[in-house]
């Protein structure tokens, strides 16, 4: 059995006064088949952090029972899920764990070891300045670091990342598969957790959801750090999955965003570009098919008649993209809401 943990710890972060309160730090460890890690990892985590929340989510190697009987650090706290429910789901079961608990800012990190302690105070500096309610780690801000990666983590990141793009709305976040997160406690309470998606989509899920609720996320530079650990993703398996999904929440953040509840300029831009660029290709096909069954050439004023719809079709559509790209959320939406004791 653990002990109690500990009150919170004053630390000095980056720009940042210290409170009168110290801030309750939680860190949420997902476990599965990271057993030869997990102590390490436990061991990096900083003094300033006030709870660890170690999931384990079904691990064959015990990892959870490993920790109880071998850890001593009073912060932790040891979580069992009775059937593996991916990364998302461990996550998603330390969030409410912690939200419970009382944490303020909730940070994830992985058990292989791959996510350095010293961090954290980068990570969850501009949640606890008021400047974000979502940060993560960006691996691409350096670019002497970047040739530490591999090279087919470096491609297939960039793709996603584009797709991320799109799908969430963040323009201005990279390296969405980074998995060293934080996020203030009451941003967790208006996610809808048992909707985010709890396999390797996790992270990129995390960005939709958090952009359908007008979350501030914040990129955090960090340095790329890989070890003897070995990666259970395989992008041959994911492929269609994540393109599949990206697809269907691209659609549904428009939708959200853009008609139902908001409209604007842009939702009419978006509307009469997709219905030109429709038509327009519609028309080209009708009239090159009339064209292929006669064998007399489409006049000139039908060619255009086609093209311009295309063409006008791609300004407003492009008119859109510009207003989207401008759309992303800049004010933090965490002191707007209450805290627990106020709901």
């Amino acid at each position: 059995m653990m002990s109690t943990p500990a009150e919170p710890i004053a630390v000095a972060l980056p720009g940042l006064q210290p409170a009168s309160v110290p801030p309750r730090i939680a860190v949420v460890v997902p476990c599965h088949r990271v057993r030869a890690h997990i102590l390490g990892v436990i061991e990096d985590v900083p003094a300033m952090v006030w709870r660890i929340y170690v999931v384990d989510d079904a691990c064959p190697e015990q990892s959870g029972r490993y920790v109880q009987s071998e850890c001593r650090d009073p912060r932790v706290r040891v979580l069992f899920n009775e059937v593996n429910l991916g990364v998302g789901g461990a996550v998603m079961a330390g969030y409410r764990a912690a939200a419970a608990d009382g944490a303020d800012v909730v940070v994830k990190m992985d058990g292989d070891g791959q996510m350095a302690g010293a961090a954290l105070p980068q990570l969850v500096g501009p949640i606890l300045r008021g400047d974000a309610d979502y940060t993560k780690g960006n691996r691409f801000y350096d670019l002497a670091q970047i040739g530490r990666m591999p090279k087919l983590r470096i491609f297939g990141n960039a793709m996603l990342s584009f797709m991320t793009k799109i799908s969430s709305g963040y323009w201005d976040v990279f390296d969405p598969t980074n998995g060293y997160t934080a996020i203030h406690a009451k941003v967790v309470a208006k996610l809808p957790l048992k909707k985010i998606s709890r396999r390797y989509f996790f992270e990129t899920d995390m960005l939709f959801r958090l952009n359908i609720v007008r979350a501030v996320v914040v990129d955090v530079p960090m340095d790329a750090r890989y070890g003897a650990e070995t990666s259970n993703l395989r992008i041959s398996k994911i492929l269609f999955d994540f393109l599949f999904k990206h697809v269907r929440n691209t659609f549904k953040r428009v939708f959200y965003n853009y008609f139902l509840r908001d409209l604007s300029l842009a939702s009419i831009q978006l509307a009469l570009g997709v219905l030109f660029v429709l038509v327009g290709t519609a028309l080209g096909a009708k009239f090159w098919f009339e064209s292929f069954l006669t064998g007399v050439t489409a006049s000139a004023g039908s060619v255009m008649l086609a093209a311009l719809q295309v063409i006008v079709g791609i300004q407003l559509v492009l008119g859109f993209l510009a207003y989207d790209i401008a759309a992303v959320p800049k004010r933090t939406l965490h002191p707007l809401l209450p805290s627990g004791d106020d709901e």
